[in-house]
């Protein structure tokens, strides 16, 4: 990018600092490092600051910029002179330099670790967070450069700057002297300034979101002049779902003299239009969306729903248009969802905006729903929808983004905006990739802790047209991280609108203990077997018979509730013969009161071939619209039934119940109602004051109880529900990482810095991965090599007998199945006999690399090991070694760092866990003891980002204590930037 000839850099551009963020109000910018050519830009910024700002930056009049000024702002070595600029179309709307400082205040080099930094943001863009996000990046470029600390003099009136620094949550101290305000902070990042970071980084992202999702204007881009076509019919959508805000319609090639289509305003160009625009639906052929993302950005449009196809999913050339979409979108400031997308929903009463294809606006509910694919995205809305099929009353839509390509906007920005959305009690997301796993774990396990999160994930290949970082972890462990993050994995769409229905509705389970009555004995045990199948602790089923009435179920569901040895209740329903069977209606009602006294317990109904009995669980008298499902003009409900052209096979329904009580044990967390959330209603200010995360009460409204057709449908999402409950629970208490005090952090940083001096990454010798093991109390049995027969008895005689003998060929390690390893060798002639017989049967001894090692205590082969996934991030895994973990794949995960439950947890949750618990009366090995060898590998890889893989195998668990028999350690140069960096957009 830099190539005037007069550049004086002591290092190339560094492309690695250009970024795009998102900012406090949900718009967009790019940040990146000034150039020489940055001349006339910076000038023009400067032009555009007042004056009371550049007093401010100076701590003077300063009405212009001189030659020099500009000379030494746009002149840096990227090392000790270094400055950033955020942009928005290209412009400067803000800057911040830092200079390298000495012991004395003067510009200095390496070794010196302190600079001064300054910030100016233009007037215009003041309180969008800039300096908060451009503090973030000067900070990572400083400590890349070795820079450890900033300081900062500020004007006590400069309170938003003084406000910048102090909220960035670094350690920092503070003086005042000669007029000026002196900060100083240490740039490595705490506790706080991390959890700053991503409150920052979920309120901007959720923003952004928000605006897509909740315009006050919308312009559909492509409207055809002819019924029909995919502009005409986005118009007609959203025209007939009663949006609340102003309609546009747009063609270029509409007559001059065209006023409306349909009813809407007619333009042929966005440039026309009078007043904002806050979204743009676009309708057009690709080759025409650049002129159309031009056009919008040039009026302040604020983001893009893009339909148009023919872009990455189409191949290369593909592929670079839709790159050049999304540069073109983030360079105005907007967020693009697509291309290739089915569209939006906000069922909102508010709002209610249909920029979708779904012929028809998805009954209003608490569901939050998100599929990157179109013909899913519609399966699950019809499933929602219709009455018959779904979820009905009021456990509909409140929510819905169909992402196509997702090449900006994706479910993680979606899981910010749900996370603290009122209106949205449970989260769908059905995804065909998952393009950062790292960050969408670390989202997820804060929005489960606040609200279900039930996902549908793709079989690991992405589709065309998705970006995915490419990750060695297999699709198996990335779905086991997904579950310790608190995601409920479900395998189809079925499973997880049934998962919805019951987590929407129902209170948590308090635990796996489940009552089963009805009047069929064969469903009640298939039902049982099903609930041992999935883990669940059932009752005895307790059999009503064919000839019961309503009051016997009445009766029974009351008493299953009302007894403390059950945690949930599920009642199993046939069609019954005689003048006495009770009626579909009659029934419901019964079930319905009898779960109203007790509403602590979730209830579920599986029915056989009783479509009456679904419908009358679905329509009681209080499925009736509530105020806030009506049509705003009309006062009329809004249309219900399924989009033509669709079909789903028979679902789930649901039947209204009075609501849970607040305080429930085991009850989800629901914010309040859709009524009560309305502007001018008694909740609606507590609703907008309520921090992010905190536990809204349950709502004023009907509950409802989920009917499933199937037995094994019903138990599934039942016990989906049970783990969710417990994972609550675990995660309220997450545990802590220990600290060991024969621990050398810096002895162990000092030799992994000069390790890596001696290449790019290397896997360490035995000796250095001894030495670096030692430093955090991880101590590998000694091994020396046996070149030769007597080198074999010189080491035994050093080590004592017994010991073993062992090839440590690639080919041979850790396969005693060939033969490779002699255990218990007593004495020299035993070593000796023992060091011919493996040289006869497997070749010469350099060949074998034989080695000598002293005998551990008997215990239970296992195997560590760590690694660094480039997507997924840091993983500690388990299991034990041998065929469990090479042929069966029994290995269990945990994402670094590790806690010390989690560590238990680990443990015991591979599936041969019980072979060291004493299984069929053999002796229980020392867990603790392997815990803390688990413990001290997560501090190791935590601490040092150098090491990025480890594998301790085999590691011998005996009744007292460990041994690691067996190490290897790679490194590499760490990442320049980590988790902990500065809040970025993916790269395009």
């Amino acid at each position: 990018m830099q190539t005037s000839a007069d550049r004086q850099d002591r290092h190339q551009y560094p492309a690695h600092w250009e970024a795009d963020v998102v900012l406090r109000d949900g718009g967009t910018a790019r940040i990146r490092p000034i150039t020489v050519d940055d001349a006339d830009r910076l000038v023009s910024f400067y032009e555009q600051v007042s004056d009371e700002s550049k007093y401010y930056r100076f701590f003077a009049p300063y009405p212009r910029l001189s030659a020099k000024d500009v000379h030494r702002f746009t002149h840096h070595d990227f090392v000790d002179r270094v400055g950033l600029a955020a942009t928005v179309g290209g412009e400067f709307i803000a800057t911040v330099r830092y200079d390298r400082i000495g012991a004395d205040g003067m510009p200095a080099s390496a070794p010196a670790d302190e600079a001064e930094v300054a910030f100016l943001v233009q007037d215009a863009h003041q309180g969008r967070g800039v300096a908060s996000a451009l503090l973030e990046h000067i900070a990572a470029v400083a400590r890349e450069r070795g820079i450890r600390r900033f300081a900062a003099e500020v004007l006590p009136a400069n309170n938003k700057m003084i406000k910048v620094f102090t909220d960035a949550g670094y350690t920092q101290k503070r003086s005042f002297e000669d007029g000026v305000v002196r900060l100083e902070f240490g740039l490595e990042p705490t506790d706080r300034s991390v959890a700053v970071q991503r409150a920052r980084e979920q309120r901007a992202e959720g923003r952004s979101v928000r605006r897509l999702l909740a315009p006050g204007s919308v312009a559909v881009v492509g409207v055809g002049r002819a019924p029909g076509g995919v502009g005409r019919s986005i118009l007609g959508n959203i025209r007939d779902a009663g949006y609340a805000g102003r309609l546009h319609a747009v063609n270029k090639a509409f007559p001059e003299d065209l006023k409306e289509v349909d009813g809407v305003p007619a333009y042929r160009s966005v440039r026309d239009i009078d007043g904002h625009v806050d979204l743009a639906v676009v309708a057009v052929p690709a080759e025409l969306v650049p002129a159309v993302v031009a056009e919008c950005g040039e009026h302040g449009v604020q983001g893009l729903v893009v339909l148009s196809a023919g872009y990455a999913e189409s191949g290369p050339e593909g592929r670079e248009r839709q790159r050049a979409l999304v540069r073109a979108a983030r360079a105005y400031g907007m967020r693009t969802i697509g291309p290739n997308a089915f569209g939006i929903i906000n069922t909102a009463p508010d709002v209610r905006l249909n920029a979708s294809l779904a012929p028809e606006m998805p009954r209003p509910g608490r569901i939050g729903l998100f599929a990157q694919s179109g013909a899913i995205g519609i399966a699950l809305l019809s499933r929602l929808h219709r009455r018959g099929g779904g979820v009905t009353g009021v456990t509909g839509v409140s929510t819905f983004v169909s992402a196509g390509n997702r090449a900006d906007v994706s479910g993680n920005d979606v899981l910010q905006y749900w996370y603290d959305d009122p209106e949205t009690d449970v989260a769908l997301m059905y995804l065909e990739s998952i393009g950062n796993p790292r960050k969408f774990t670390r989202l997820a396990r804060r929005t489960a802790a606040a609200k279900p999160l039930v996902v549908v994930q793709g079989t690991g290949t992405a589709p065309p047209g998705h970006t995915v970082r490419a990750t060695r972890l297999p699709y198996a462990t990335v779905s086991a991280l997904l579950r310790q993050a608190g995601v409920i994995r479900v395998d189809t769409i079925t499973e997880l609108v049934d998962a919805g229905l019951l987590l929407a509705r129902q209170p948590l389970p308090a635990g796996p203990r489940v009552a089963i009555l009805g009047n069929s004995e064969s469903l009640g045990v298939l039902t049982y077997d099903r609930c041992v199948a999935e883990g669940l602790r059932p009752a005895r089923p307790v059999d009503l018979t064919t000839g019961a009435t309503a009051e016997d179920f009445h009766r029974a569901l009351a008493a299953a509730l009302a007894d403390d040895t059950n945690d949930a209740v599920v009642v199993t329903a046939i069609p019954a013969i005689g003048e006495a069977s009770p009626g579909d209606a009659e029934l419901a009602e019964a079930l319905r009161s009898a779960a109203a006294a007790v509403p602590g317990k979730p209830v579920l109904v599986v029915h056989v071939e009783l479509g009456g009995l679904a419908e009358a669980l679905s329509a009681a008298a209080s499925t009736a619209p509530r105020a806030s499902d009506r049509d705003p003009a009309t006062g009329t409900a809004p249309a219900t039934g399924t989009a033509p052209g669709t079909h789903t096979a028979p679902g789930t329904h649901a039947t209204p119940l009075t609501h849970t009580a607040p305080g429930t044990p085991g009850r989800a967390p629901v914010p309040p109602s859709r009524e009560d959330a309305r502007p001018g209603s008694r909740l609606s200010g507590a609703v907008s004051e309520r921090p992010p995360g905190a536990v809204p009460n349950p709502p004023e409204g009907p509950r409802l109880i989920p009917a499933y057709p199937a037995a094994e449908r019903a138990v599934r999402a039942l016990s989906e529900a049970v783990g969710y409950a417990r994972w609550r629970r675990e995660a309220a208490d997450p545990g802590k990482v220990p600290e060991y005090d024969d621990i050398d952090e810096r002895a162990a940083a000092r030799l992994i810095q000069g390790l890596l001096e001696r290449g790019e990454g290397l896997t360490i010798s035995a000796a250095e991965t001894c030495e670096l093991l030692g430093k955090y109390g991880i101590h590998v049995r000694r091994a020396l090599p046996a070149p030769t027969p007597g080198a074999a008895a010189e080491a035994a005689r050093a080590l004592g007998y017994p010991v073993a003998l062992k090839a440590t060929a690639p080919h041979l390690r850790h396969r005693a199945d060939l033969g490779g390893v002699r255990l218990d060798l007593a004495d020299e002639e035993q070593l000796l006999r023992a060091y011919a017989e493996l040289t006869e049967l497997f070749g010469r001894p350099e060949e074998l690399r034989p080695v000598v090692q002293s005998m551990a205590p008997r215990g239970v082969d296992t195997v560590v090991r760590a690694v660094i996934d480039p997507a997924a991030g840091a993983v500690l895994s388990f299991g034990l070694a041998g065929a469990a973990s090479q042929l069966l794949g029994d290995m269990a995960h945990r994402l670094i760092p590790v806690t010390d439950r989690e560590a238990t947890s680990l443990v015991r949750s591979i599936r041969t866990a019980p072979l060291l618990f004493g299984w069929r009366g053999s002796t229980p090995v020392d867990t603790p003891a392997l815990e803390e060898l688990l413990l001290r590998v997560s501090r190791l890889v935590d601490d040092h980002p150098e090491v990025v893989a480890v594998t301790l195998e085999p590691v011998v668990v005996a009744p007292h204590g460990v041994s690691v028999l067996g190490a290897t350690v790679r490194i590499a140069p760490p990442p320049v930037r980590d988790d902990l960096g500065p809040r970025t957009m993916p790269a395009y």
